[in-house]
C-alpha cells in the first residue's frame, strides 16, 4: 500500500526560537499502526500538530494522502482535515454541546442526516461506556469520561488517518484495553493510526505495530524501516 504520510527533511520552530523538530524523514504506510514515543520534550506533540495540520513546517516538505501540502492553498486545508480524526490531550470538547452532540459533530459536518447519525453515535457511546451519559455536557463529566467522548468523536466518521495524543492517559487499565481494541478494529478497516504514548503496555499489546521514536526533536530510526517502509503494513492480532 502507498504511503499516506511522507516527511522529507522537515523542521519546525515556533517564532524565532530553536527548532523543536529537525531533519525528519519518514514514510507512514496507509493502513499501518504506529506508536509515537520518546521522553517529555522530545517533540511528540509538535509532530502530531504537523500530522493534523495545526502547524505547517518551517522547512522541508510534507505529502499527505499523496498530495503536496506546500502547494495546497489555505482554503483547501479543511477538506484535508475532514479526512483526519484527532484525539487531543486536552480533549477540546465543545462545552455547550452534550456528549451525544460532540460525538455527532463530524457526521453533521460531513452532511449526514439525523436518521443516519442517531444509531452510530449511540453505538459508539455505548462502546466507550457512556451510553447513560449521552445528554451530559463536558463540565459534568470526569476527565476520563471527557477523554472517552473525545475518542468517540475522533473515530465516529472512520477517518483515513487517526492521530491520538496520549488517548489512554485518563482512563483505567480495563478501559485502556477496550479503547486499544477500538483503534485496532478501526485499523483493520483501513485507517492509519498514530498514537503518542508513554504507556509501554499499549505497545506490547499491539503485535505488528511500528514505533516512531523521537529524542531531542529528531527521529531515532537505526534500521531505516520508517524511511523505506514495506509495501504493505503489518497488522497485529486483535
Amino acid at each position: 500500500m502507498a504511503a499516506i504520510v511522507e516527511f522529507d527533511s522537515v523542521g519546525l520552530r515556533y517564532g524565532t526560537g530553536a527548532e523543536v523538530l529537525r531533519d525528519l524523514d519518514f514514510r507512514l504506510t496507509g493502513g499501518g499502526f504506529y506508536f509515537l514515543t520518546g521522553p517529555s520534550g522530545a517533540g511528540k506533540t509538535s509532530l502530531l500538530k504537523l500530522l493534523y495540520l495545526a502547524q505547517r513546517p518551517t522547512r522541508g516538505r510534507i505529502r499527505l494522502f499523496g498530495e503536496e501540502l506546500a502547494d495546497a492553498p489555505r482554503d483547501a486545508l479543511p477538506a484535508f482535515r475532514r479526512r483526519i480524526g484527532v484525539v487531543f490531550q486536552d480533549f477540546r470538547l465543545i462545552r455547550h454541546l452534550s456528549a451525544f452532540d460532540n460525538v455527532a459533530l463530524p457526521l453533521r459536518i460531513a452532511g449526514a442526516g439525523e436518521r443516519e447519525i442517531e444509531g452510530p453515535v449511540r453505538e459508539m457511546l455505548a462502546w466507550v461506556g457512556l451510553a447513560d451519559r449521552s445528554s451530559a455536557r463536558p463540565a459534568t463529566l470526569s476527565g476520563g469520561e471527557q477523554q472517552r467522548v473525545a475518542i468517540a468523536r475522533a473515530v465516529i466518521a472512520r477517518p483515513e488517518l487517526l492521530v491520538a495524543d496520549e488517548p489512554t492517559g485518563n482512563v483505567d487499565a480495563d478501559m485502556a484495553t477496550r479503547l486499544l481494541h477500538l483503534f485496532t478494529a478501526l485499523n483493520r478497516l483501513g485507517t492509519t493510526i498514530v498514537v503518542a504514548t508513554h504507556d509501554v503496555s499499549l505497545i506490547s499489546a499491539t503485535p505488528g505495530a511500528q514505533m516512531i521514536r523521537l529524542e531531542g526533536g529528531t527521529m531515532v530510526d537505526p534500521t531505516g524501516a520508517l524511511r523505506n517502509p514495506p509495501s504493505s503494513p503489518i497488522r497485529g492480532e486483535a
